[in-house]
């Protein structure tokens, strides 16, 4: 079976080494000023690290021996700050394995009840833990988007990254989704894939790698789904110090510098994001939330809140700068990467 590099060939990290520079200077010279927000349309809120997979790429560091998990106060107070700001239309809710979280239902019900829309990444194979046989009812029952983290349609990469067995699990998960209305035409149930490298490359090209998928999960598995969502691998993380193994750290940084593409920005997710951690503490990206650096930092506002009990209004944001670093090349390489796929 061909895979996505047959598709349209990916660019890898081996061309030569340009110096690194700060994404601030990298905006600078192409007439840019530093980021900042706009309103506020989305909040993705990272519910834990605990996961029933511990794949080589997560930038969360998830695994199952993780016991991080957002409790109810923070929880309640989340839902509070979005009931009261009319411009969120979404609530994103990850993980970790989202699912595990013992107020992940109560948030659902909650959030739609205020009749938010919710969306779960959800990694699939969590379908077959105890206790979640009747996931994908609850989720159909209560209009939750799915999001679905599939990186190959075949399972030599899915199984490499994600572990053995993987692929053919995520398989039987789909067409358990597929039966519950999901991702079929007619149905107000999305589901979205996420497709990312397998290792130090930039993703193919959206559209052509989505056609091949649904090409081969058609003919092969009977699925459907609606989009594919392409994401470049974050520098940060579980997979930077794999890169570090292996001595590609350099020659990856590299990589996304010389593919920085300014039409890009405009489009950036931390402009319209808020990223709120298990904790309650409050980031510009779910990347930024991974490396700690604080809403706005290094040089923010001493006024801007640093957790969601800070928080009086997720209006307040409008118009704050975002916290930039060098991963920040990643959302920015090529066709540009983001939660909701490339940016061009």
């Amino acid at each position: 079976m061909a895979s996505p590099a047959s598709v349209h060939l990916p660019v890898m990290a081996r061309e030569s080494p340009r110096p690194k520079a700060a994404f601030e200077q990298e905006l600078g010279q192409h007439g840019m000023a530093s980021l900042s927000r706009s309103a506020l349309t989305t909040v993705q809120i990272n519910v834990g690290k605990r996961c029933n997979q511990a794949c080589h790429h997560c930038h969360v560091d998830a695994g199952p021996a993780r016991v991080e998990s957002m409790g109810r106060d923070v929880a309640e107070r989340v839902v509070r700050l979005v009931a009261r700001a009319p411009s969120v239309d979404l609530v994103d809710i990850t993980g970790g394995a989202p699912e595990l979280n013992p107020h992940f239902r109560w948030l659902v019900r909650t959030l739609r009840g205020h009749g938010v829309q919710v969306m779960d990444r959800c990694n699939l194979t969590i379908l077959f833990e105890p206790g979640m046989q009747d996931l994908p009812a609850f989720l159909a029952d209560h209009q939750v988007a799915v999001t679905a983290s599939l990186p190959c349609y075949g399972p030599g990469n899915v199984d490499k990254q994600r572990g053995k067995g993987v692929f053919d699990r995520s398989i039987r998960a789909l067409r358990i989704l597929n039966q519950h209305g999901y991702g079929l035409a007619g149905t107000s149930l999305p589901l979205d894939l996420v497709y990312n490298p397998l290792g130090a490359s930039l993703p193919p090209p959206q559209v052509a790698l989505e056609s091949r998928y649904r090409e081969v999960l058609r003919a092969e598995h009977g699925i459907e789904f609606n989009r594919l969502l392409t994401l470049t691998n974050m520098p940060i993380q579980r997979f930077a110090r794999s890169l570090e193994r292996q001595g590609q750290y350099d020659a990856y940084m590299s990589l996304l510098v010389n593919h920085f593409n300014p039409a890009t920005i405009e489009h950036l997710m931390c402009r319209t994001l808020l990223s709120v951690g298990y904790n309650g503490r409050l980031y510009d990206c779910d990347f930024n939330q991974m490396l700690e650096i604080a809403l706005g930092a290094p040089r923010r506002d001493r006024a801007t809140p640093t957790t969601v009990w800070e928080l009086d209004s997720l209006q307040d944001l409008a118009g704050q700068r975002v916290a930039t670093a060098e991963h920040c090349f990643g959302c920015t390489a090529g066709a540009g990467s983001s939660c909701g796929g490339a940016l061009q």
